[in-house]
């Protein structure tokens, strides 16, 4: 049976992982044209980031999905745990990656190298960590769950309004989103290719 709150987990996972490895792409073509990236764009990108998928997507999954499966599973408590922790320290992550695209930005090249490190580290820790629930989580959900924890959970996700599953997000985010595509150059995003060439 096709749960909504199961593709809506998948579809801002793979909305997310997009958004990720934009970054890193963007921070390739720039080391490679020996060009300062767009702080603005970089910015904005991680406050998306930190804003709808750390603050609700791992939100939901913590409070709702966990618990659940929990009290249905209760052999998977040491999983559920330790995703729970990576939710955890995935805010502390996204605030150390800003500080040092702070530093970056303030310091220049001096501090490309601490950047790109950091944010080749976050990326691959949270593809790392949505490959798990993907793997383990959501197949486990789909054999344990009964009706009425899916009635529950299908309620609750269905009102994430993600822009980057094309869902209508909030005004406000649906400016910050278009804000986004329209500064991150082409063929990544709807900006001026030609703007990346600019230092």
């Amino acid at each position: 049976m096709d749960h909504p709150t199961l593709r809506i987990i998948r579809d801002e996972h793979q909305a997310l992982a997009a958004m990720l490895k934009s970054i890193l792409l963007l921070l390739e073509q720039h080391r490679s044209e020996r060009t300062l990236p767009d702080f603005f764009v970089l910015r904005a990108m991680l406050f998306y980031v930190d804003e709808f998928p750390e603050k609700r997507h791992h939100r939901k999954e913590s409070e709702l999905l966990f618990p659940k499966l929990r009290a249905r599973s209760p052999e998977q408590r040491e999983l559920l745990d330790r995703l729970d922790e990576e939710h955890a320290s995935g805010e502390r992550r996204i605030r150390h990656l800003e500080h040092v695209l702070l530093g970056f930005e303030m310091m220049g090249e001096a501090r490309r190298e601490d950047f790109e490190r950091a944010a080749r580290d976050y990326v691959h820790f949270y593809l790392a960590h949505m490959a798990l629930e993907e793997r383990l989580i959501l197949p486990l959900a789909e054999r344990r769950l009964t009706a009425q924890d899916w009635a529950d959970l299908d309620e609750a996700f269905l009102t994430n309004c993600d822009a980057l599953t094309g869902s209508t997000p909030e005004p406000a985010y649906a400016a910050l989103f278009s804000r986004i595509v329209n500064r991150v150059p082409a063929p990544l995003g709807l900006g001026d290719a030609s703007a990346r060439l600019r230092p």
